[in-house]
């Protein structure tokens, strides 16, 4: 009954966000190379009437990449989103959108003005009902087209540079995995070539922001789909358990009877289709994607190759990592040593953080042993598991930031592999968000962790904050300076006593030396500062 009432929801469906908006996926906005749609409230592009925002320029980072791409102008993705747009929507205070229609994470109201703080929970911390919400939430966004949203099914070029879209509609979970696939594919190169190492997700420093941007974009979309302002992406905590605890019919479905590959007929996910996941096919003829059904979903948890991925992550190894002060280290990619990113994501081993791609740790270990869609990059979103698993990825990523407290300088303004850069924008979002935007505080963006909640700030601590933070990235030379201001102290402290000393001297138990004014003020002095 929960799945039928929520057919009734698409009356109230709002605009969202993802890749290629409708308003602008047309020939006309394709060759002005603009996409500034107006905002319903005022009917003006980018809402600039009612001061939401206007149409820019597009600003591109100018800093160098690292060596691990070595063409230029072969990807659609290079520079994003600036091959298919130049101009798009520039929202002013707390507006944010690709029409500047919404509010920023975090914000809420009519003027996105008010702060809005949601807690993200243990998926086993969750009532009966509040379970049973959250998969019926999942079975909807499924089953519901995307109102704002299409996603590209050919190249720029195949597109004859604008004059010939090609887009499709997509329904609002498929855009999201679709989106996960447009990231992490190869470049094309023709014929039947291609280039793997690429990735504007993964391998590199962008992995935690670029998913953190990701499941905010899935939450706020439930959120609009279901009118539930208060939904939050549950996670599923994985450390040191000794199967798949939410592979069962209860939660994400559990093992079919006579085929351990597929979900059990009782699951809601064993009828789910799923996209993007022949990468081969899609290289050999050149194309992407286009979001056609390729079969049921594939897990068979546990019985993946143990020689790469024994067991699931320990809390010891969780611990380790997040011991790492280091964020990134170079190459900035899945060679880097001693990174907290690169040993986070699994490409290095969580007991001694030294990358061995041979081994799949923590992140990766997780989508190894699901085996199955899971374990495939480019469709791996295809699995419900995934937002369970990112969200508690994400959640590691909060922790770590909590205890080091990061100056955002700490992320790679250059150098990283392409599009992995401070000021890169994130492939394939619309509206646009840089890496750099979300190295960051999750309570900034809107969300904690339950177990990781910290007392509510008072309106005075909340005003102090911008000084303190100021205060926190200039710490070393104000500890530098009461340093140095210290020892002054002292040693003006020793002549003044050493000079009273001597005073004593002459005036009680020596007479008065014949001696002039100007010669005594010159044995004691000191310097002004």
């Amino acid at each position: 009954m929960l799945l039928f009432a929520m057919g009734f929801l698409l009356v109230i469906l709002q605009p969202s966000t993802g890749q290629f908006p409708k308003a602008c996926a047309n020939t006309q906005n394709l060759l002005r190379k603009e996409c500034c749609p107006p905002w319903d409230g005022d009917g003006s592009p980018c809402g600039e009437l009612s001061n939401r925002g206007s149409c820019q320029n597009i600003l591109l980072s100018q800093a160098p990449l690292g060596p691990q791409f070595p063409f230029s102008g072969v990807d659609d993705r290079e520079d994003w989103p600036s091959v298919f747009y130049n101009r798009t929507c520039k929202c002013e205070g707390n507006f944010m959108g690709f029409n500047c229609g919404e509010c920023k994470f975090g914000f809420s109201g009519l003027n996105c003005t008010e702060r809005r703080l949601r807690t993200r929970r243990n998926i086993f911390q969750l009532t009966t009902a509040e379970k049973n919400k959250f998969l019926a939430y999942l079975n909807l966004a499924k089953s519901i087209p995307s109102r704002d949203y299409v996603i590209a099914t050919g190249t720029y070029t195949q597109m004859k540079n604008g004059s010939n879209p090609m887009f499709r509609n997509i329904n609002v979970y498929d855009l999201f995995v679709w989106m996960h696939y447009y990231a992490s594919r190869d470049t094309l190169l023709g014929g039947s070539n291609v280039w793997r190492d690429i990735d504007f997700a993964h391998e590199a420093p962008g992995f935690l922001p670029w998913h953190r941007v990701f499941l905010l974009m899935w939450e706020r979309e439930i959120q609009k789909i279901t009118g539930d302002e208060n939904f939050t992406i549950p996670y599923w905590d994985w450390r040191d358990a000794e199967d798949c605890v939410v592979c069962t019919d209860e939660y994400m479905g559990g093992r079919h009877p006579t085929n351990p590959n597929l979900l059990s007929p009782a699951s809601f996910f064993s009828s789910w289709q799923v996209i993007c996941t022949r990468s081969e096919e899609y290289n050999s003829q050149q194309t992407l994607c286009n979001a056609t059904s390729e079969g049921p979903i594939l897990r068979n948890p546990g019985n993946n190759d143990k020689s790469r991925t024994p067991r699931l992550p320990s809390s010891a190894e969780v611990e380790f990592c997040l011991s790492l002060t280091q964020y990134e280290s170079e190459p900035m990619d899945k060679m880097a040593n001693y990174s907290f990113r690169n040993t986070l994501e699994g490409f290095a081993d969580p007991r001694t953080a030294i990358s061995n791609i041979s081994q799949s740790g923590l992140h990766n270990a997780l989508h190894i042993y699901m085996n199955g869609s899971m374990s495939q990059v480019q469709g791996s979103a295809n699995d419900p598991v995934f937002v369970l698993h990112h969200a508690f990825v994400d959640n590691i990523f909060e922790r770590w930031l909590r205890r080091h407290r990061p100056m955002l300088e700490v992320y790679p303004a250059a150098n990283a592999p392409i599009g992995h850069n401070r000021e890169n924008y994130m492939v394939p979002f619309i509206p646009l968000y840089r890496n750099g935007e979300f190295f960051k505080s999750s309570r900034e963006l809107g969300y904690d962790y339950e177990y990781l909640q910290e007392p509510a700030l008072g309106s005075f601590q909340e005003f102090l904050i911008p000084y303190l933070e100021e205060a926190r990235q200039i710490w070393a030379w104000l500890v530098g300076a009461a340093v140095i201001g210290a020892i002054i102290t002292a040693l003006l402290t020793g002549l003044i006593l050493v000079c009273r000393k001597k005073r004593q001297r002459t005036s009680s138990e020596i007479q008065p030396l014949l001696i002039e004014s100007e010669d005594y003020n010159n044995m004691c002095y000191q310097s002004n500062f």
